[in-house]
């Protein structure tokens, strides 16, 4: 955890809610042990689609779905969303929740590694949400600010991996040690880069807001 317990459970106290299928997967999700974006992200998404008011939305990792119909239903009308996965168990249960959630008309889930799927997508998408494998964002980063347009928002989850990036390499577990140094390298990546403006926020377990210039 990277911020007080408490803290985050005052956060969450004042939550609206989902919609019910929303609460439905979240409770799935959990009790398959399943990694969705926490609720406090979950809140910061809607604020961030509110805000940004997206007219196609990449999401990078799909899990269940939780998060892409999370965002279908804050996102403007008219918007499309893709979204990709490569975990084979997890496809047709994610393609089932769309349906469950009446939203396979705004959401198109590609299967396949992202890394080959990126490079084969083109146009534009004006806001993109990274939740996969967090070792290979930094390999997946030339394609995604490819997609990007100027003024695009680029949303990275889970990249202070509780707390253990501020950490030497050394300190972390030896099977740790490859995605710690990976993850360090795409913030740094982020945050220097002279094509975007990037804030490391700590919320849930770290996320970046990146602006495309």
């Amino acid at each position: 955890m990277i911020v007080n317990d408490r803290v985050v459970a005052y956060i969450n106290s004042l939550d609206c809610g989902n919609s019910d299928i929303c609460n439905t997967i979240e409770k799935e999700a959990i009790a398959d042990q399943v990694p969705i974006i926490r609720k406090e992200m979950g809140n910061l998404l809607k604020v961030l689609l509110a805000l940004k008011q997206p007219q196609s939305i990449l999401e990078v990792g799909t899990a269940v779905g939780y998060s892409s119909i999370l965002m279908s239903e804050n996102m403007p009308e008219g918007c499309k969303i893709t979204t990709i996965e490569n975990y084979d168990k997890r496809i047709p249960v994610a393609r089932n929740n769309f349906k469950r959630a009446g939203k396979e008309h705004c959401i198109e889930l590609i299967a396949g590694d992202a890394a080959q799927v990126l490079k084969e997508l083109t146009g534009n998408f004006d806001f993109i949400f990274m939740d996969a494998a967090k070792g290979q964002y930094i390999n997946y980063l030339p394609d995604i600010l490819r997609l990007l347009p100027k003024g695009g928002l680029l949303i990275s989850d889970n990249i202070l991996q509780e707390g253990e990036i501020v950490e030497s390499r050394y300190a972390v577990t030896r099977r740790n040690r490859t995605i710690h140094t990976r993850i360090r390298e795409y913030v740094y990546a982020l945050t220097h880069s002279d094509e975007l403006i990037t804030s490391v926020v700590p919320i849930g377990d770290g996320i970046t807001l990146s602006v495309k210039k």
